[in-house]
């Protein structure tokens, strides 16, 4: 009996973690205001914004998420100079006007990742394949790379005078 409510723990354990990673994109979420929110508050807290576009059917994007939180340096970068939006594309709501502004990132395929700066604008778009480990998630030193390289203070002008 001991083994049964064992394995039913950790079988409610787990659906439990997979159903809050799986909820990472908001289908029905009116992205175009939450990102212009968002890019207030970037603006305020000296910041850029992360856009990760894909979707809770997307393992890939699930995989990134989960593998950023559970690294404390990659974590702590990203909460020193982004703020993290999950753009949402799929069946239920592509966000096409957005993915056409933002130069039709899903070309690369998901997960994609399009910094905006503290007014919007598209500073760059990057494809996930360059920051896997070539097996089955990321690699750690590829993705403190891409987000040191496109950090606010990394593009600031006054850093190169």
């Amino acid at each position: 009996m001991k083994s049964f409510l064992l394995c039913f723990f950790i079988l409610i354990a787990s659906v439990n973690s997979f159903s809050q990673n799986t909820n990472l994109y908001n289908p029905a979420s009116d992205a175009k205001s939450e990102i212009k929110n968002l890019i207030q508050k970037a603006k305020a807290e000296h910041k850029f914004v992360l856009l990760q576009g894909g979707g809770n059917w997307c393992k890939w994007c699930i995989e990134f998420h989960r593998f950023c939180k559970a690294d404390k340096q990659i974590d702590s970068i990203i909460d020193a100079n982004f703020i993290w939006y999950h753009l949402n594309y799929s069946k239920e709501n592509k966000n096409e006007d957005l993915f056409k502004k933002y130069g039709y990132p899903q070309r690369f395929g998901f997960p994609v990742f399009v910094i905006l700066d503290e007014k919007g604008n598209r500073i760059h778009t990057q494809n996930s394949e360059y920051l896997e480990d070539g097996k089955s998630s990321y690699d750690k030193n590829k993705i403190i790379s891409f987000l040191n390289n496109w950090s606010p203070s990394a593009v600031d002008p006054k850093n190169f005078n």
